[in-house]
C-alpha cells in the first residue's frame, strides 16, 4: 500500500475529525463528530498538539497519531505525549502505524524533545507489540495515578 505522511494544519480538520472520532470510538467513547471536531480546532488554533497524518495516493485519510508537548522538571526538558495514534481498519498490517511512530519519534528529535511516553489499553496487545519492536520501553519504575475531576 502506498501512502504519504505529513504534518496536518487546520486546513485538514474535515480528514482529520471522522479519524479522530473513530479513534475515540474504539476507546468506547460515542460517535461524535461535531464533539472531536471542536475538540479538533481548538488544539489546533493554541497550537498545543501535533497531528501527523497519513494518506493514499487520493488523499484520502489512512491514520494519524497526535503528539502534546509536556515538560521534564527532572531532566529539564521538552518531552511529548505520544496520546492517539489510529490506522483505519482496512489499512491495517501495511505499516502505515509503524511509520507514524517512526515519524512522530523524528519531529519529537528534531523538536529538541528528551523523550516521548504513551499509554495504551491493558489488553491492546497488537500495540504493545509493535511499540516494543520499535524500541519502546514499557514503564517499570513509576505507578501512574489518576484524578478524575
Amino acid at each position: 500500500m502506498t501512502f504519504t505522511l505529513r504534518q496536518a494544519t487546520i486546513h485538514d480538520l474535515d480528514v482529520v475529525t471522522p479519524l479522530f472520532d473513530a479513534y475515540r470510538q474504539f476507546y468506547a467513547q460515542a460517535h461524535d463528530l461535531d464533539r472531536a471536531r471542536v475538540f479538533l480546532r481548538e488544539r489546533f488554533a493554541h497550537h498545543e498538539s501535533v497531528i501527523l497524518l497519513a494518506l493514499d495516493g487520493d488523499g484520502a485519510a489512512l491514520g494519524f497519531t497526535q503528539l502534546y508537548p509536556v515538560f521534564s522538571s527532572v531532566r529539564c526538558a521538552r518531552s511529548y505525549l505520544l496520546n492517539d495514534l489510529f490506522v483505519v481498519p482496512t489499512a491495517r498490517k501495511h505499516g502505515i502505524g509503524a511509520r507514524l511512530l517512526t515519524a512522530a519519534a523524528d519531529f519529537a528529535r528534531a523538536n529538541g524533545a528528551a523523550s516521548m511516553s504513551l499509554s495504551t489499553a491493558t489488553d491492546n496487545v497488537a500495540a504493545q507489540h509493535l511499540y516494543e519492536s520499535l524500541g519502546w520501553k514499557r514503564e517499570t519504575g513509576f505507578l501512574e495515578y489518576h484524578l478524575p475531576l
